[in-house]
Order: structure tokens, then C-alpha cells, then sequence
């Protein structure tokens, strides 16, 4: 099942937009390197028909992600559980660390935030996924398996 937060289908579709309108700006630019002349030997050509195509397969990749998401803020979900879109305060059973995690269906990349961002498709979202506050979950690292207490769920 393919999880997302609301705020995650936002981006989507923002995206898609984008994708969209840009979609319009590729053709224009092969209709000009067309009118450029001989097309076996036009780079720009070859080159806007190619980004047309990339363009196109990302649109259909995030409308087909829209259309079989589940969106989490859907659900009825329990106060004490994990599920996508929590900020959960999880503490390392050995060393005693506490630190901020974020279960979400797609990574923004972003290493400015608050919590740590881990997919549902990950070891860490599998062991945090459904898991309640109070409860140790054991998640399978490369680096060994570690276990987590679930202190609290922050949002």
C-alpha cells in the first residue's frame, strides 16, 4: 500500500502542475528546433525530444503514486499509534539517545528540519509503522540490528 501524508499529496500535485506547464514549454521547443532544418543532425532537436519524453514518464509516474495513494490523514487512526505523517521521539535502548523521526511515504531530502525522515518502505518505517508509544521496536540496520523506544508521538 502506498502511503502518503496530505501535505505530501499537496507536493504531488504542485508538482504535477509543474510538470504540466512545462510540458507545454518542451513542445514549443521542438517545434522551433524542427523548423531549424535537416533533424538527423539537430541536436537541439534530439535533445527536447528527449527531455519531452523524461518530462512525460514523471508525470505519469506521480499520477499513477496519486491515484493509488492512501492518504493518511484519511484514516482513523489511535492517538498511541505510528502511522504515516507522525513525529515520533524515539530513545536508542543502548545508548540512551533521544531523536526526532518522521514517517512519511517520500523523502524531501531535506536535512534542515527538526526530525529525520524515514519512508514506510525503509527498515526503520517497517519496525515504527503501527507500533504504539511505549513500545520497543527492533529494526534491522546494515550496520546490526538496534533497538527503539517509542517515548512519544510529537504530531
Amino acid at each position: 500500500m502506498n502511503f502518503i501524508t496530505p501535505e505530501e499529496k499537496v507536493q504531488l500535485e504542485k508538482l504535477l502542475s509543474e510538470l504540466r506547464a512545462q510540458e507545454k514549454v518542451l513542445t514549443l521547443r521542438i517545434s522551433d528546433a524542427r523548423a531549424l532544418g535537416d533533424l538527423r543532425e539537430n541536436a537541439e532537436y534530439h535533445a527536447a525530444r528527449e527531455d519531452k519524453a523524461m518530462n512525460a514518464a514523471k508525470m505519469k509516474e506521480i499520477e499513477e503514486r496519486i491515484a493509488t495513494a492512501q492518504i493518511a490523514g484519511d484514516m482513523n487512526i489511535p492517538a498511541d499509534m505510528v502511522f504515516v505523517g507522525a513525529v515520533v521521539k524515539l530513545k536508542d535502548i543502548e545508548g540512551g539517545d533521544e531523536d526526532m523521526y518522521k514517517l512519511v511515504g517520500q523523502a524531501t531530502g531535506r536535512f534542515d528540519l527538526e526530525y529525520v525522515e524515514v519512508t514506510t518502505t525503509s527498515p526503520m518505517g517497517v519496525a515504527l509503522m503501527k507500533a504504539r508509544i511505549g513500545e520497543v521496536v527492533r529494526v534491522d540496520l546494515p550496520r546490526g540490528t538496534k533497538r527503539f523506544e517509542i517515548v512519544e508521538i510529537v504530531l
